[in-house]
């Protein structure tokens, strides 16, 4: 599984690189043929205002793409709700692969 994290518009430190890493480990327990994850955090610059913090997670399986999006105030909250829905996501594609071989 090939594994790309890439921060835009900052630098992310080792503790959230690590937080990243740790739970897309986690997703070879929900899909055994991941061939590879994208995450995107960026940090999104409106003018003066608070900035908001944007996870993207990007799973690529044979004939499949998962893509999820999520924006809150800090990147751990934004990549593990974005995490979640991808989890979703991939069981339940797999939930309907498996009931297709079954018809």
């Amino acid at each position: 599984m090939n594994v790309q994290i890439q921060s835009v518009h900052f630098d992310a430190d080792n503790k959230l690189i690590e937080h990243v890493n740790k739970k897309i480990e986690k997703l070879k327990t929900f899909h055994d043929r991941i061939v590879g994850v994208e995450v995107f955090l960026v940090l999104d610059n409106m003018g003066q205002q608070i900035k908001d913090k944007i996870a993207e997670i990007k799973v690529s399986v044979p004939k499949h793409t998962f893509f999820v999006k999520h924006q809150t105030k800090t990147f751990e909250e934004s990549f593990d709700l974005a995490f979640d829905a991808m989890v979703t996501r991939i069981k339940r594609q797999k939930e309907k692969s498996i009931a297709q071989a079954h018809a």
